[in-house]
Order: structure tokens, then sequence, then C-alpha cells
């Protein structure tokens, strides 16, 4: 029952994994109107879904190189095999409610913040108040950049520095380029650009994001004891995780779409273009390398390099700043909530304590969904003009009635 439970909440943490990131590839289109809203989240949720059959070097790093749950061999980490596996379980299922209520908080606030931080914090954390520090992957085997420090902690502060740089060199090539070209031609030309360049972008994140979710499930069969495959992911879940991540992708996560298309930048569609170009090659080397990179912070470097890149552009810098903000800390806050959820769940014991923590999940889901509400961003309301004092979420009809009062 305990393995159902985290199954199904690894399926709902993908979910969010999709609604939150769908504007990591459509919102530079869908800012320029290069894809309407719901054409845009339509194509990319068709996209995440084949991009997450492409491969399994991510989730292998998920499975293998952040916590110590396995053997080298794949079985179970005897010093855990107690209660059937119990304690195992509690791990990964605590780990991933941390995941799920960061991102719930940053959707809510309109912050692109990091899924797979928050997925890697949970459980961190989670492991960390099981087995303390020592059952954290933080090295590897030291004989290369591996664990923690080399395959998500390195990656998350060079992917944004050098997405900016490849977007900044891209934007200003593109404008140098077409300088001759009257500016209505170059804006249709580049909004075609930018249907291919998004598309890919979407596919790149099937392709990295949906495995995070794959491995997790795959460390939790490992747990339970019935896979002990370290070097592939069963087909079940392939199919179970791109479906999901799909789903959620199609919902829109509008809050943060209007953030990333309208918060940083006032772009055009040449800057889309070399933004969505920039993103696309780092996340892909990435996966291909292994590398459980935040496809978000990718994307913010990729749309401030644009900014950059262009002679004029303004570029929000106190948006940015709060992004960052919520980058440093998405690690540390996701893995508080992964031991406190760990703390309780285990500390209770039996099926009681697992069901708590559920139900303190759903109780904080509902509360942050019905909260939205208040400040409506929608496919309807997502591409208007961004205001001066406009905080990260809020709605349009909030802000215009402020204007109006004053």
């Amino acid at each position: 029952m305990l393995l159902i439970l985290v199954i199904g909440t690894a399926i709902a943490f993908d979910f969010t994994n999709g609604f939150h990131d769908t504007g990591n590839a459509m919102a530079t289109s869908i800012a320029t109107g290069a894809l309407r809203p719901k054409v845009a989240v339509g194509l990319s949720a068709i996209l995440n879904l084949i991009g997450a059959f492409l491969s399994v070097e991510v989730a292998l790093t998920v499975t293998n190189a952040v916590v110590r749950l396995q053997t080298s061999s794949g079985a179970p980490n005897p010093e855990l095999l107690v209660n059937n596996g119990h304690e195992l379980l509690m791990i990964v299922f605590c780990g991933l409610i941390g995941g799920i209520l960061w991102n719930l908080l940053t959707w809510l606030l309109g912050l692109p913040s990091s899924s797979s931080h928050a997925l890697f914090g949970g459980l961190i954390g989670s492991t960390m108040a099981a087995l303390g520090l020592g059952g954290v992957n933080w090295m590897g085997d030291g004989t290369k950049l591996d664990g923690v420090l080399g395959k998500v902690i390195m990656p998350a502060f060079a992917s944004p520095v050098v997405a900016a740089l490849v977007a900044t060199i891209g934007t200003w090539l593109v404008f140098r380029i077409t300088a001759g070209v009257a500016e209505r031609y170059a804006e249709t030309g580049f909004r075609w650009g930018q249907i291919g360049t998004a598309s890919l972008v979407s596919l790149a994140h099937g392709t990295n994001d949906a495995q995070k979710t794959m491995g997790v499930i795959t460390l939790a069969l490992i747990a339970y004891g019935s896979w002990t495959d370290t070097t592939d992911v069963p087909l079940w879940v392939k199919f179970a995780c791109a479906i999901a991540i799909a789903a959620g992708t199609y919902t829109g996560g509008w809050r943060i779409i209007r953030t990333l298309g309208k918060g940083l930048v006032e772009i055009s569609s040449p800057q889309g273009m070399a933004a969505e170009a920039s993103s696309a090659a780092v996340i892909l080397t990435s996966s291909h390398l292994g590398f459980a990179l935040s496809t978000t912070h990718v994307a913010t470097g990729s749309i401030l390099g644009s900014g950059l890149g262009k002679k004029g552009a303004e570029v929000r810098w106190g948006v940015a700043m709060r992004m960052v903000l919520a980058w440093f800390i998405t690690l540390p806050a996701a893995g508080l909530v992964g031991a406190v959820c760990f703390w309780l769940g285990n500390g209770i014991g039996g099926f009681v304590g697992p069901l708590l923590v559920f139900a303190l999940l759903l109780g904080l889901t509902g509360w942050m969904v019905a909260h939205s509400r208040k400040s409506a961003v929608h496919a309807g309301n997502v591409n208007e003009d961004w205001q001066p004092d406009a905080k990260p979420g809020a709605s349009i009809a909030a802000n215009d009635t402020a204007d109006l009062k004053a």
C-alpha cells in the first residue's frame, strides 16, 4: 500500500513539473505572438510526451547518484531493511512531498524555480533525516564529477551562465545579420523560427525532466525490492511519467509563463528564437551527459541573455533577483519539508504516519489552489502588458483595478 502511495505521489509530482515548466519552452513564443497560448501548451505537451522516451541517462542519475538507498548491485541498503523496507519507501515518499509543495508555492507566487532542485532537495532532506549526512551521495566515488556536487549543484550554477552567454551572442548576431531587413519581415520570419526552436525545447524538456520522476519511481521499486537493474527503467514507468508530464504541460502553468514571457524582458521574435535555441542546445547536451540540471535555470538565463544581446532592451533586474533568491533557497526549503515529513510520518509508524503526511499534502495543495483563484492568470490575460510594480503571479485585473483607484 505504501509503494502504491509513493508511485501515485511521484506521478503527481511529474504533473506539477509539467505545468510548472511549460513556460521554459513556450513563454517567449506566447509573448511574441508566434503561437496562441492554447496551441503553444498543446504542442509542448505532445513533444514532452515524445521526449520522455528518448533517453534514460538523467533517470539513472536520480536513481544512482543522489542518495544511497541501494548498494552497487542494485539491492536495497541492508541498513534500512526493517519493517519490510518501510523506512526506505518513506524516504522517497517524503522527498516527493517536499518537491510538490515547493513547486506549488513558487507557482502560486509566479516564480520560475527549479522543479528538479525541489525534487532533489526533498530527497536529500528526507534521506538526511533517516540516515544522516552519509546517506547522501555528495561526491560520488571521488574519481570523477559525480554525486550531488557534480551532477546537480555544479550544473545549477553553470547552466544559466552558459545559456545567458550563448543567448547574448546569438541575439547580437541575429540583429547584426538582419540589420538591413525591414522589421515587419524579420518579425514574421523569426516567429516561424520560434515555433521550431520552442518545439525543440519542449522535446528537450521531456527528455530531461520526465526522466527525473522515472528515476524516483525506480528508486522506490529498488527500495521495495522489486527492481535491481541500475542501468534501466521499467517500461511501464516510462509510459506513466511521459503521460503525467504531458498532461501537466497542457494545463498551462500560466502564472509562470507570464513572468518568463513578460516579466523579465520585453521580448521580440528574434530575441525569442535566440533564447529558445540557446535553451535547447544546453538542455540536450546536459541530458546526453546525464546532468540533471534545471530547465528553468537554463530558460531564464537564455531570456536574460536575449535582453543583454539587444541594444536598448529593458531587463527587469528586480524580477530576476527575486527568481535567483528562490533558486538559492529551493534545495534547503524542499529539504526541510522532506525531513519534517519523514520525522512526522516515520515517527508515528504504521500506515497512520504516511496517511497523515499525505493528508497534509492534500490540505496545503487545496489551500494554494484556492488562493490562486483570487489573482487568476489564464490564457486570456497571460499576454497583457507587464505592470511596472506587478508582483510575479499578480492578476491583470487586480493591477488594473489598483490603477483605476489611483
